[in-house]
C-alpha cells in the first residue's frame, strides 16, 4: 500500500524529516506519536500531498470515481451519499450548508475531515491529530465514523501526540517520531507506555546525530 524509504524534508531551509524509512500494508493501521516539534505534521502533510488550492466535494469524488474506472455521479445521486456519510457522524442539515470549515470549531473542523474521508473513500488515509478540539463524546463520534471505514483495503495513519484517539481507533503499529527520524516502533502497548511514562525515556533512548569535526 505505502512504502517509503529515506525520506528527507526541509521546510525554509531547515531539515524537518531526516531519513523516514515506513512500510504500510493493506488494511492496517499505524500511528505516529512523538512529542512537540518531531515533524509529525510535517510527515503527515507530505504524504497527503499538501494542498495550494481546494476542491469542491463533488469534484473530488468524481475525480476519484473516474480514475477507478467509474461513471460519474450525478447531484441527486451525490446528495444522497453525502446525507448517508453525514448520519454517522450526527451532522445536521444546517452543517452541510455551510462553505467549507465555514465559522466551524476546531471540533467541527475535524468532523468536517472525517466526514469527507467517508464520501471519497481513499484507499489511504491520513489523520493528522483528529482528536483535537473533540470533547469525549465528540471523539467518541468521529472514531466510530473511522472504525466504520476500516476494511482489508484500506490503510490508515493517524499521527497524534495522544492516547486518546488510540484507545478508540486500535493501531497495529505504534511509531515514535523524534528529531525527524522513527526513533521506536512497537504494537498499542507502546502508545499505553507513552501515555503513563510520557516520552523522556523515549528520548533518553534515542541515537544522537553524530557531530561533524
Amino acid at each position: 500500500m505505502l512504502e517509503i524509504q529515506g525520506l528527507h524534508v526541509k521546510v525554509g531551509g531547515k531539515e524537518i524529516l531526516k531519513g523516514i524509512d515506513l512500510v504500510i500494508r493493506p488494511g492496517e493501521v499505524h500511528a505516529i506519536m512523538g512529542p512537540n516539534g518531531s515533524g509529525k505534521t510535517t510527515l503527515a502533510q507530505v504524504l497527503a500531498g499538501r494542498a495550494t488550492y481546494d476542491y469542491f466535494l463533488k469534484a473530488a469524488l468524481n475525480a476519484i470515481r473516474k480514475y477507478r474506472g467509474l461513471d460519474e455521479i450525478d447531484a441527486m445521486d451525490f446528495m444522497t451519499l453525502v446525507q448517508d456519510k453525514a448520519k454517522l457522524l450526527n451532522l445536521d442539515e444546517t452543517f452541510m450548508k455551510r462553505g467549507l470549515n465555514e465559522g466551524f470549531s476546531g471540533g467541527e473542523k475535524k468532523k468536517n475531515e472525517v466526514f469527507q474521508m467517508a464520501v471519497l473513500e481513499p484507499k489511504f488515509c491520513v489523520l493528522d491529530e483528529t482528536d483535537s478540539g473533540l470533547d469525549i463524546d465528540a471523539l467518541r463520534l468521529v472514531s466510530n465514523g473511522i472504525n466504520t471505514m476500516r476494511s482489508p483495503t484500506r490503510s490508515m495513519l493517524d499521527v497524534t501526540h495522544y492516547q486518546r484517539l488510540l484507545d478508540y481507533v486500535a493501531p497495529d503499529y505504534v511509531h515514535v517520531l523524534v528529531d525527524g527520524r522513527i526513533v521506536k516502533s512497537g504494537d498499542a502497548d507502546l502508545a499505553r507506555n507513552l501515555e503513563k511514562h510520557g516520552y523522556g525515556w523515549i528520548l533518553e533512548e534515542a541515537p544522537r546525530p553524530a557531530v561533524r569535526a
